[in-house]
């Protein structure tokens, strides 16, 4: 994605001779939403005048009686969509009250934006760099239902170790075992070409890409990991990434989940997240403290520690997040920061000496966020650190797994349940209120919409594995 006037937008969408404009922008929780119409429709006053549409219908959004919404498309976004039949010109919109003409407060790209703005009004830099490292499962079949009499859910791999002795005329064996993943040359590894498919497509689309491979888990576990960007624009590569992830698998005939935990009894999906920031072009994390940070770093890093249990309202933004969120499979349950062990929350890379490399990695995020609201978040988490000059304690560069249990009880953990992690934003959010980046009505829609669609309805449900426990009771 590069910088484009509206002009070059129609110039753009001529010379690929396109037919069709589609729009995309994001619902609360976190999912595209798009809409097409005729290539006739895009003009340079498009940019201006936008699209009308019911805002009442969109997760998290309006009442039925203030429903009208316009959504105005980013000229700096625009890319040819490789998935359609006839040639079309894709565009992420932002979206605005048709008659106040403001950005609307629950778009979350209008809160990513709004959290750039005050980045650069507190003069602590001016610009912040994110770089998310999302992990993935390639399945061949999933079903799943729920009804009143019955409930599952069915997966299945041609990667899958559990599928070591099914006979598949012939079985080549190869399948990775469990947790060994990460990860074996091909034909133990059996996604390579894949995955290639859609790192050329990222590339292709204006997403820098930086690696890919399999992850550890079994069944086509994988991650590619994208070049840093700002905010916004990570945001929408983020959201580009698993479009393209998701349209390819299904093009070879296969399906992608983000979900953080899918599989029982193997490691699940995370999302690290490296952060930096930056001003007048020079980083502000390099220093003489502890691992080569610099004391602002430090603090950044005590602001996400302090606010970390409300943070992962946003950035474990699921149930099913905190099944990853458990010792023993690499997930980051203690709030600690260290240099180089990935058993902490935060680590600090140590693979190169450059001051423009220094970055912290928060490891708690997992792919299902809603990457403007996760980022934003972290975000006002890190600058309080900063402005209250919040102390982290002392790093832990031990292996947090084989501590004694009286030391390990002294360390913070994260909270085990998504309710764990509403009440704790419900508890502690006035930092990501300044500056109007996050608003009451934000935080208290978020944690009402969660509850109410996702808690509540797990709860209400019988599982599988209470009729092997309960059964005979």
């Amino acid at each position: 994605m590069r910088q484009r006037t509206p002009s070059e937008v129609l110039e753009f969408a001529r010379d690929h001779k396109a037919v069709v404009l589609d729009v995309k922008f994001l619902d609360f929780p976190g999912t595209w939403q798009h809409f097409s119409v005729p290539i006739e429709a895009l003009t340079e006053d498009t940019f201006q005048d936008g699209f009308g549409f019911d805002g009442s219908s969109i997760r998290g959004w309006r009442n039925i009686n203030e429903s009208d919404m316009l959504v105005i498309p980013d000229p700096a976004t625009a890319f040819m969509d490789p998935f359609t039949k006839e040639p079309t010109i894709s565009l992420i919109g932002d979206v605005f009250d048709p008659i106040t003409r403001e950005r609307y407060e629950r778009d979350p790209r209008a809160l990513g934006i709004r959290a750039e703005n005050y980045l650069k009004s507190t003069g602590v830099a001016d610009k912040s760099y994110y770089g998310p490292e999302a992990e993935f499962f390639i399945f061949d079949d999933v079903r799943f239902d729920q009804k009143e009499n019955m409930g599952y859910y069915y997966i299945d791999s041609q990667e899958g170790s559990w599928n070591t002795g099914r006979d598949e005329n012939p079985n080549l064996a190869y399948k990775p075992r469990y947790k060994e993943g990460y990860f074996p040359v091909p034909p133990t590894d059996q996604f390579q070409d894949l995955r290639t498919e859609m790192m050329l497509t990222l590339i292709e689309l204006g997403c820098e890409v930086e690696t890919q491979h399999h992850e550890v888990a079994t069944a086509g576990q994988a991650e590619i990991d994208m070049k840093f960007d700002t905010l916004v624009r990570m945001g929408d590569k983020l959201m580009t990434y698993k479009y393209v992830i998701r349209n390819v698998a299904r093009r070879h005939g296969r399906t992608v989940t983000f979900m953080a935990k899918p599989l029982f009894m193997d490691n699940g999906s995370g999302m690290h997240v490296h952060i930096s920031l930056w001003k007048n072009e020079k980083p502000l994390f390099a220093g003489n403290a502890y691992a080569g940070l610099s004391p602002m770093a430090i603090h950044f890093i005590g602001g996400l520690l302090k606010h970390a249990p409300a943070l992962l309202a946003f950035t474990n933004p699921t149930t099913n997040s905190y099944k990853r969120l458990v010792p023993g499979f690499e997930a980051p349950v203690n709030l600690a920061y260290s240099q180089r062990n990935r058993s902490a929350a935060i680590r600090i890379p140590m693979y190169s000496p450059s001051p423009k490399a220094k970055r912290i990695e928060f490891r708690c995020p997992d792919p299902m966020c809603n990457p403007y609201l996760a980022f934003s978040a972290v975000l006002m988490a890190g600058l309080d650190g900063i402005e209250n000059r919040i102390d982290p304690g002392e790093p832990l560069d031990k292996n947090i797994y084989d501590l004694p249990p009286a030391e390990l009880s002294r360390i913070p953990k994260a909270p085990g349940s998504l309710t764990d992690a509403l009440n704790a934003l419900e508890n502690d959010h006035d930092f990501l209120l300044k500056g109007d980046v996050f608003t009451e009505d934000v935080i208290q829609t978020w944690i009402q919409y969660k509850i109410e669609r996702e808690v509540l309805p797990m709860a209400q449900r019988p599982h599988p594995f209470e009729f092997f426990l309960y059964y005979d009771a």
